[in-house]
């Protein structure tokens, strides 16, 4: 297990990472998420020990760490610009780390094997790097970690410079791969869907702090706060201001929330967070809220929709299925139903309420 205990990392004034408590279980995958600097990778320079913490201590299996260089460490790193090396064939750099580590002949060609033909890197083996395109490069890089056995994996948005069915195979494929290994799995990327995608558990990182860290779905579902929620939806969350007196509720920016939504809240000013997917045309269900807004612009992607409006001031995007012709300033009227809204105080804290199931 990897401990992190009120982790913080400065450099001069600027606080790169801050109180960052965490434990990853052996086993077990690991999203960080997070917008560029967030402080994703420093982050896993601290785990690795390629830095030092400036506060807090790291334990590895109840050992301290912290401070330990990462040449003392069973650490393995894949970053988004690939590092190969150059005067090594494709098979020798994947072979690399097992010879280092004096492993027999026959047990480094089983492993080189068996990486190449998850990385689809079989016709390469004999090639240098420089005679690669930049996925072989990066697969070449993935390869290696792989077959190192390491304790600790770290991938600082690895997939991002490959083709999109590859990277589709491999999160499907990596989270298997690394739990079946016993090591623990550390992923970051800034992109929810992939997230997502890879499952395990998430820590959401903002301004350097863990802002929630749970499994994936419960994260994404429950997000603890507007920042979170903020981090974990894509496209952007649409939040809209909303105030509750004497049980009634009053919107604006074009807002209209059904008689008794306000049933359980306190008095007071809130903000409502509707996801893009959950914006719909065309429905008159009485018990759901509706959103006036204008069309800014749209785009077709396949077999999507993406609509961005003027709700009364606020920038909005909505998702819907198909092809959908909108003009510009066109007015629209999107319908939600309440299960699919977030309700958030006006410090941004998540609040519970009777009358709303599990935002999904």
């Amino acid at each position: 297990m990897l401990q992190l205990e009120k982790v913080g990392k400065t450099v001069g004034r600027d606080v790169h990472v801050a109180d960052v408590d965490l434990r990853l279980e052996r086993g077990s995958l690991n999203v960080l998420l997070g917008p560029t600097l967030s402080g994703k990778t420093t982050l896993m320079r601290l785990m690795a020990g390629l830095d030092r913490p400036t506060e807090g201590r790291i334990l590895m299996d109840g050992q301290d760490v912290t401070g330990v260089p990462v040449a003392k460490r069973n650490v393995a790193m894949v970053y988004q610009q690939f590092i190969n090396y150059p005067a090594m064939t494709v098979r020798e750099n994947i072979a690399s780390p097992l010879r280092v580590a004096g492993k027999p002949s026959a047990k480094i060609e089983e492993a080189v094997a068996r990486a190449a033909k998850l990385m689809k890197l079989e016709p390469y083996l004999d090639r240098t790097p420089l005679n690669l395109s930049g996925g072989q490069q990066q697969r070449t890089a993935l390869a290696r970690a792989i077959v190192k056995g390491a304790d600790l994996v770290l991938l600082d948005e690895p997939l991002a410079n490959l083709d999109y069915k590859l990277r589709e195979e491999l999160r499907e494929e990596l989270p298997r791969i690394f739990a079946a290994s016993g090591a623990i799995f550390v992923y970051a990327t800034t992109e929810p869907t992939e997230a997502l995608l890879l499952g395990g558990n998430t820590a959401t990182l903002r301004e350097g702090r863990i802002t929630q860290f749970g499994p994936t779905p419960a994260v994404y579902r429950t997000p603890a706060d507007l920042a979170t929620a903020r981090i974990v939806s894509d496209p952007p969350l649409n939040v809209l201001p909303f105030e509750v007196q004497n049980g009634g509720v009053t919107g604006s920016n074009g807002l209209t929330l059904p008689q008794g939504f306000g049933t359980g809240l306190a008095p007071g000013r809130y903000q409502l967070g509707i996801r893009a997917h959950k914006l719909r045309l065309g429905d008159t269900e009485p018990a759901a809220g509706t959103l006036a807004a204008a069309v800014l612009t749209s785009e077709v992607t396949g077999s999507q929709t993406f609509v961005h409006a003027d709700g009364g001031g606020a920038r909005l995007v909505a998702l819907l299925p198909g092809v959908r012709r909108v003009e510009r300033g066109e007015a629209l009227r999107f319908t939600f139903d309440l299960a699919s809204l977030l309700v958030f105080d006006a410090d941004g804290r998540r609040v519970d309420h009777s009358t709303l199931p599990l935002a999904a």
